[in-house]
């Protein structure tokens, strides 16, 4: 590492090498209440000059429209940057607690044309299955995947909230190049299947919500602290006795962040990137932040080192998080392991 930027991880075994940490775009534009577009840039741009390449988007963040804010800067630095976006996810527009799921082939094609045209690109460097559809067979999903790759239109392939089994067998139609599943201090239970699986046929786990949704950096402690259109007032863990409970779980990050000096939320994030020497396989966490200071922090996050005595006291957290972390874990690798 060099010049202040952040160490590189290679995606896979034959993937692009891109920043340790990447960048997750969706409240740019989507999810979690009012945006200021003119920051959001500015944040684009400063995690770039600190060495943040991965960019991850998806088509279900906005129905597109985070796709399109991020397509002047992606076309700005396409030789620089990663670009990650998702298929296979969209949110009821009348009931946003409620997901539509599909993994057939005219939906995939049809979302690949539509992600190329936001984004204004030739290829798509990773693309991802966003959730897995139980009724259509994973190879057969995969098997079309890997056409958009032989087309030329995708580079790269990807996986999200996928259980160990599915893996391998995706795996074996083609090289998965990055999985993507929640992984923080409140949410480990990929590290009992997914993890050995990922580290066995050399996937990288991309980490989303390593700050638990921006619960464990302090910003909020419950659901009535968020805006009315943030969709996290709708996620368990931060409605009532269960936010009570949850927050009193960020004291043992105190203690360590207090001993390094550091944010809560830089602990949480020095804690996801520990998990890679720990479990043997590169591991690429992609906090989401609008604000070019918060890059800043997070990154800087990649310089703290964890200790025994640190990883000790943050071990317990995991076990006592009260509520799912989501209102329906049909959708995640644990609802179906």
């Amino acid at each position: 590492m060099t010049d202040g930027r952040i160490a590189k991880a290679r995606l896979g075994a034959d993937g692009p090498e891109v920043g340790v940490q990447g960048l997750g775009c969706m409240g740019m534009s989507f999810a979690y209440g009012p945006s200021d577009a003119a920051e959001s840039r500015a944040t684009l741009e400063r995690a770039l000059e600190l060495g943040v390449t991965l960019y991850d988007t998806a088509h279900a963040y906005g129905a597109g429209e985070n796709e399109k804010f991020l397509s002047p800067f992606v076309k700005a630095h396409r030789d620089e940057v990663v670009i990650a976006t998702k298929f296979g996810l969209a949110v009821d527009p009348d009931d946003v607690t409620k997901r539509i799921i599909r993994n057939d082939a005219a939906h995939i094609r049809e979302s690949v044309e539509g992600s190329l045209r936001r984004l204004d690109v030739d290829v798509i460097d990773l693309y991802y299955m966003h959730r897995r559809d139980v009724n259509v067979p994973i190879e057969e999903t995969v098997g079309v995947m890997a056409d958009l790759v032989r087309e030329g239109k995708v580079k790269h392939l990807g996986l999200s909230e996928v259980t160990a089994a599915e893996l391998r067998t995706a795996h074996a139609v083609h090289p998965i190049a990055a999985l993507q599943s929640e992984w923080s201090l409140f949410s480990r239970d990929i590290e009992t299947n997914v993890v050995p699986t990922a580290r066995e046929l050399d996937v990288t786990l991309v980490a989303y919500s390593p700050l638990g949704r921006g619960f464990l950096t302090g910003s909020f402690a419950k659901a009535e602290d968020l805006t009315a259109d943030d969709f996290r007032r709708h996620q368990p863990r931060f409605t009532g006795d269960n936010a009570t409970a949850n927050a009193a779980l960020l004291d043992p990050i105190r203690k360590v962040a207090e001993t390094h000096g550091a944010t809560l939320g830089q602990i949480a994030l020095a804690w996801v990137h520990r998990q890679a020497p720990l479990h043997g396989l590169p591991v690429v966490p992609i906090p989401g932040t609008r604000k070019p200071g918060r890059a800043e922090e997070n990154t800087a996050a990649t310089r703290i080192v964890l200790g025994p005595d640190d990883m000790a006291l943050l071990e317990p957290i995991a076990a006592q998080v009260a509520g799912d972390r989501y209102a329906d874990m049909r959708f995640t690798s644990a609802g179906r392991e």
